[in-house]
């Protein structure tokens, strides 16, 4: 039988496995899809009490992995004992997974991909203009069963992202759907964006109430649609 413990440091869960991982460990799945709900997207699982795995298991923790990288999230394994390696090994599974010596080394991880993802992040974003522009859209959240549709007004946007003005209905990591037309032609796109900053009202007084979005899963196609708009608009607000 597998046993859990969880415990945390800083933004990282880490889930002490102790027993054996086999077909009755679905509770694995459980606490990792739970800590995904939560909002807890970093997760590290602890082998060091594990006593065994069979291959049933090695579908457990193959499910609980896939979870979390669907959800957005990173889960990694540590001080992995030397029978389990072996397992892992025949399995595949370590071309999948990441497999640290000790925990500190799998924290450490965390922070590296955190400031690997943040260089990735700007560079991405000064591939593209911003525009600066008072554009109207329709906004709701993604998950609500009866979303409440808010009118409001783009103030920049880019072909990742936008500033949304007049709107503090949103905490940050909360998933939306905005709508907008494009002149000329009136071209309807419908987005799926994530909130990634909210101002703070004593420092950032001209951008209270509102909310900056970066956009999710949005197909080439729109994407180029964007950028021929903010191009096409751009000669008119940058200065000569």
């Amino acid at each position: 039988m597998l046993e859990l413990r969880i415990r945390q440091k800083h933004t990282v869960v880490i889930l002490d496995l102790a027993g054996r991982i086999d077909v009755d460990s679905a509770n694995l799945v459980e606490v990792v899809g739970q800590c995904l709900r939560d909002g807890y997207t970093d997760i590290l699982c602890n082998l060091e009490d594990v006593e065994g795995i069979d291959y049933m298991g090695i579908s457990v923790v193959a499910i609980a992995y896939k979870e979390a990288v669907n959800n957005d999230g990173r889960m990694k394994f540590a001080n992995c004992p030397s029978h389990l390696k072996g397992l892992f090994a025949v399995s595949g599974m370590d071309r999948t997974i990441e497999l640290y010596a000790s925990e500190d080394l799998a924290l450490n991880s965390f922070k590296e991909d955190k400031a690997i993802e943040n260089i990735k992040k700007m560079q991405l974003r000064r591939r593209f203009k911003r525009l600066p522009i008072d554009l109207k859209i329709e906004l709701k959240s993604k998950h609500e069963k009866t979303p409440r549709c808010l009118k409001l007004d783009i103030l920049n946007l880019s072909a990742v992202g936008a500033f949304i003005f007049g709107c503090d209905k949103f905490k940050l990591g909360d998933e939306v759907m905005l709508k907008m037309k494009l002149a000329p032609k009136q071209e309807e796109l419908d987005l799926e964006a994530k909130v990634v900053w909210i101002p703070d009202k004593e420092v950032q007084p001209h951008e209270y109430p509102g909310i900056g979005v970066e956009f999710h899963n949005i197909s080439a196609l729109d994407q180029q649609k964007l950028i021929a708009f903010i191009e096409r608009n751009f000669s008119f607000t940058s200065p000569d």
